[in-house]
């Protein structure tokens, strides 16, 4: 595995810019800013997330978003130490283009969409994973926290290696695509009911090497019980469960979504900035739309398609019938707001 990380290291380090690692240090550092006051200043102590502040929060992260397309735009208009130079061309390996900053900000905000969608679809396997262990509502954000940070640092491992082998192997595409196309049967008629925390390997695991509480310990992880024989023992409560399947659950999306963005640009920098603005709203969003993801009943078949439709653009990749960026920010957008809006239209009666 750290032969295959270095590897993909490198292949990157050949394909970018010396000064683009500025870019990659200061946004990583402004990330780590926002999370450090997030738990530290604003969620320093644990109290239920009102709908008004999730709404807040999440309009504040849609707006980090949105305007930065418009660092994209003129960071790769006029190519800021590099920027948008000696691009990885998807399929063409050792092939480089130059990306302008209209076509940037167009994969940019269409990468961000579709990671978006998908993080909204592992709403509601979180939903599912809250329920069954019934993690009160004032704990729930710093589930979601720190799985999300968790989940942040495997999308930066996959994406390092998903260039990586977009950058090696120009027949990836295809693989790429058919996985996003066998993903999409497979969420076409897979229901959330499949989700079985208890028997979760990880989940076992920790079961097997440590006692786990019955009841919550206020937020805490990881609490003291005493033993048999009466000496104080560590013992796991069933919040670091939850977050376990929180963490292993983001694991499998991620394996689904990093290869849908590579169908999108072979950009790293654009991949992965497009992947964590896409996370990081993802906490505000949840709380925002717990009670009401069931009101959706037609996003899961929009995803489906758009799934479909990102697989195809990749195994098209070599063909005369080549996707471009705009066709593929119109269809995204026009799927995702056809699902939201027919959900809404013709809303599920409950009988």
């Amino acid at each position: 595995m750290d032969q295959a990380l270095n590897s993909s290291l490198l292949i990157l380090a050949e394909t970018a810019q010396p000064g683009i690692i500025w870019f990659y240090g200061g946004f990583i550092a402004l990330v780590l800013v926002f999370l450090a006051l997030d738990l530290g200043v604003f969620h320093r102590n644990a109290h239920v997330v009102s709908v008004k502040e999730a709404g807040a929060w999440s309009a504040i992260w849609t707006t980090c978003a949105l305007a930065f397309t418009v660092f994209v735009y003129f960071g790769y208009q006029s190519h800021w130490l590099g920027l948008g130079l000696n691009v990885p061309m998807v399929g063409t390996p050792g092939e480089t283009m130059i990306l302008d900053g209209a076509t940037a900000a167009e994969q940019y905000l269409t990468g961000y969409i579709i990671e978006w969608s998908l993080s909204v679809d592992n709403l509601f396997v979180i939903a599912v994973v809250f329920s069954y262990f019934a993690v009160p509502p004032k704990y729930q954000h710093r589930v979601l926290f720190w799985g999300i940070l968790g989940a942040l640092v495997m999308r930066g491992v996959m994406i390092a290696l998903g260039a990586a082998l977009i950058a090696r192997f120009g027949w990836i595409t295809y693989v790429f695509g058919a996985f996003l196309i066998l993903t999409a049967v497979k969420m076409a008629f897979a229901g959330n009911e499949g989700v079985h925390p208890d028997k979760n390997i990880l989940v076992r695991a920790v079961r097997a090497i440590w006692p786990v509480t019955s009841h919550y310990d206020g937020q805490k992880f990881i609490t003291r019980i005493p033993g048999p024989d009466g000496v104080m023992r560590r013992a796991a409560t069933p919040l670091l469960l939850a977050l376990i399947v929180v963490e292993f659950t983001d694991l499998v999306f991620a394996v689904d979504s990093v290869p849908a963005i590579f169908a999108i640009t072979g950009d790293p920098f654009i991949v992965l900035t497009s992947n964590v603005f896409a996370i990081l709203g993802l906490r505000s969003l949840y709380i925002l739309l717990a009670n009401m993801l069931g009101k959706f009943r037609y996003l899961k078949p929009a995803l489906v398609l758009i799934l479909v439709f990102v697989g195809v653009k990749m195994l098209l990749v070599h063909s005369a019938f080549k996707i471009d960026t705009t066709v593929s920010l119109a269809v995204v957008v026009g799927l995702l707001g056809t699902g939201v809006a027919a959900s809404l239209l013709n809303p599920q009666r409950v009988t």
